[in-house]
């Protein structure tokens, strides 16, 4: 059996595991006022972009006529089965354009569900999934494993600028202008399915100590992820002085956090993706 994965580009993964994992990327359209990008931008133009622009960029969901000229290609094929994976129903709707695609094609070998989440959690979903599919052909068993591991999979992230939050209705213009007096340091989860605020701490070092602290459960025979929007340092840096509380984890990923989600959390993003044992 040949496993094909799809998610949307909200999922944030690495392109050395797309390409192991046969993991494919819906687009989704990036605006930023009248400029319309429907494929998105690369990182490293999007953050510019985001840094020299007026404007709040926003995004629109793929709709179902792109996910059915994906589900074309592989179709009731008896020797393939295609896993979609997508952003959590609390973000966006997209689950129900790619549903409908596949109903219109009365699709049979396809499982598709919400990650509850985004961005590298979703990723980091995806990714182990497939490594459990390189053993296992039971779809069933499949299916059991992904519900198992969406339940583990966690994101601790600090955000530093609120005004985009703020913009995209994630955070009251209150909160946000009592933060950035503050200088309070949000932190925010993914709490079944929705982007949580679930602590506000005075300064960089009590943010940080809270995102650590957080990840006492870690499974340590999976990746922990240190993820990032355009602030790699930050995040090497939140590793490096706290080797001693991964001293167990046999292996660390840095990811970046793409304009899908960027749009939400704005540049200086930065914090921890992991698997609960």
């Amino acid at each position: 059996m040949k496993f094909v994965f799809v998610a949307d580009a909200a999922c944030d993964v690495s392109e050395e595991d797309k390409n192991r994992y046969n993991i494919n990327i819906i687009p989704i359209e990036l605006n930023f006022g009248d400029e319309i990008f429907p494929e998105g931008l690369p990182n490293e133009e999007y953050y510019k972009k985001l840094k020299e622009s007026e404007i709040m960029p926003k995004t629109a969901m793929p709709n179902a006529y792109k996910f059915q000229s994906f589900y074309e290609n592989y179709a009731n094929k008896e020797d393939v089965f295609v896993i979609t994976i997508l952003i959590s129903m609390e973000l966006s709707t997209t689950k129900v354009q790619a549903q409908s695609a596949a109903d219109e094609l009365n699709m049979k070998n396809v499982f598709i569900e919400e990650s509850r989440g985004a961005t590298v959690a979703q990723g980091a979903l995806i990714v182990e999934l497939a490594k459990f599919c390189e053993h296992e052909n039971d779809i069933e068993k499949i299916k059991e494993e992904f519900y198992r591991l969406r339940d583990k999979v966690k994101l601790f992230a600090i955000i530093n600028d609120l005004k985009y939050l703020k913009a995209s209705g994630r955070l009251s213009g209150a909160s946000a202008a009592i933060g950035g007096m503050l200088k309070v340091k949000p932190i925010v989860s993914l709490v079944d399915g929705k982007v949580v605020n679930i602590a506000k701490c005075m300064g960089t070092p009590k943010a940080e100590s809270y995102i650590i602290n957080s990840a006492k459960n870690i499974d340590e025979t999976r990746p922990l992820y240190l993820i990032h929007s355009h602030i790699e340092d930050k995040a090497k840096e939140l590793y490096e002085k706290n080797k001693d509380a991964f001293a167990g984890v046999k292996e660390v990923k840095i990811e970046e956090i793409s304009y899908v989600v960027g749009t939400h959390v704005g540049a200086g993003c930065y914090g921890i993706v992991f698997f609960e044992k």
